[in-house]
């Protein structure tokens, strides 16, 4: 147990002292399986710095860099990050050009670091309304990382929830094409026709930017979900912030709607 310990720790490379001593406080052995994270506050980072919004986006790619390899060396099986969702459309376009092509550009430089780290790469969303090239290239990298056995990285793509529960119903109907019509769906049947069908579904919700709401995201599979919020701005969520996240969530009682020991004995 104290080397696989020392082991995972050991990958992640150097880290500050503020990092070991958060470090020596996390039960490795009690992880999330799944972490979700809102990447919110690229915008009013660059607004505080006098920057264009585009900056904002751009320095936002290391915390993502950062908070991937992180994941992936601490044997997270999932990370679902969310990237654009079907609202972000009504941005200026020129704002919206230059996050597609900001993607490609992501996917191209951090590929070599996606195999590294044995990661297997998915795009959560509407795919066929994206633009083509970027069609093409998230296409490339699932084609790239299908081998691979390590984490589950899910890129949320012109992802929205409710659209993700419209398009699941649509092919269950489609499924059934008039047989079993009369039958009530359930919820397990639900389950296997949304986008992360071969994922658990996420333990810990993480919204940067200090926001208290969801935003339409992964409206189904949050149900029990531990949701942490920070008011750190996404482009200063560095490897720190995320252990404190991984720490209060260990924190949590997960008692999906029932009692835990501590109650159960008082009565």
């Amino acid at each position: 147990m104290a080397n696989s310990r020392t082991h995972a720790i050991g990958s992640l490379g150097p880290v500050t002292a503020e990092e070991a001593h958060l470090l020596e406080k996390l039960d490795l052995e009690r992880l999330p399986r799944h972490i979700a994270v809102i990447m919110d506050g690229n915008g009013r980072w660059a607004q505080k710095r006098h920057l264009p919004r585009v900056a904002g986006h751009r320095a936002g790619t290391q915390s993502a860099r950062t908070t991937i390899e992180t994941c992936a060396r601490l044997h997270v099986e999932a990370l679902t990050l969310y990237a654009f969702s079907v609202e972000n459309w009504r941005r200026p376009k020129t704002e919206i050009e230059f996050l597609m092509q900001l993607l490609r550009e992501y996917l191209r430089k951090e590929m070599p670091l996606i195999q590294k780290n044995n990661i297997r790469m998915q795009f959560l969303g509407r795919p066929d309304e994206l633009p083509e090239g970027v069609q093409r290239d998230t296409r490339e990298a699932m084609e790239a990382t299908a081998g691979n056995t390590g984490m589950v990285l899910s890129i949320a793509l012109n992802y929205g929830g409710r659209a993700e529960i419209v398009d699941a119903m649509n092919a269950i109907l489609a499924e059934r094409n008039g047989h079993g019509a009369g039958s009530a769906i359930t919820e397990e049947e639900l389950s296997r026709h949304l986008y992360t069908a071969s994922l658990p579904d996420p333990d810990l919700l993480i919204r940067t930017s200090g926001e208290m709401r969801v935003s339409n995201f992964l409206l189904w599979q949050i149900a029990y979900a531990e949701i942490f919020v920070t008011e750190t701005l996404w482009p200063d969520f560095n490897r720190g912030k995320l252990l404190e996240a991984l720490l209060e969530y260990q924190k949590r009682d997960r008692r999906y709607g029932g009692i835990d020991a501590r109650e159960k004995a008082a009565r």
